[in-house]
């Protein structure tokens, strides 16, 4: 029998979990501070965590083995991932956290559309009614 940490869904249910966290202390924190400095501070923790965690694991002897190709969408993800954090804390700053994270998590939706459109993935009937869902349901509580 296979233990519940081998299983993706366990590891996106608490990734979910550790974000819908996240949003709520963020939101406190955010209030004493500028969004970019909140921002900052929590990215150099998140450096941190997973600097240890590669370390702990010995990853980082595989760094030289990493692609070039692999280097380059990292990189330009981890962009990516900078500009989201900073919108995220901005949206945050200005708005209430329950209204906030709905309009983040359309990136749910966003991801299907471009996994279909760049990555040649399929989604089923069942699987594109529920985008729409996730969809309708984030405008329905971020505009109330």
């Amino acid at each position: 029998m296979k233990s519940l940490l081998q299983f993706w869904q366990t590891w996106a249910l608490l990734s979910a979990a550790f974000a819908a966290a996240t949003a709520i202390l963020a939101k406190l924190g955010v209030d004493a501070v500028s969004a970019d400095l909140a921002t900052f501070i929590r990215t150099v923790v998140v450096l941190a965590l997973a600097g240890l965690v590669v370390a702990v694991g010995g990853g980082f002897g595989q760094l030289a083995a990493v692609p070039g190709r692999a280097w380059l969408f990292l990189m330009v993800s981890g962009l990516a991932t900078g500009a989201s954090w900073l919108c995220y804390f901005r949206a945050l700053k200005l708005g209430d956290a329950a209204r906030v994270a709905p309009v983040d998590k359309l990136s749910v939706v966003f991801v299907a559309i471009l996994a279909v459109l760049f990555l040649g993935e399929r989604l089923s009937p069942q699987g594109t009614v529920g985008v729409a869902l996730i969809a309708a349901g984030a405008m329905l509580v971020a505009w109330q």
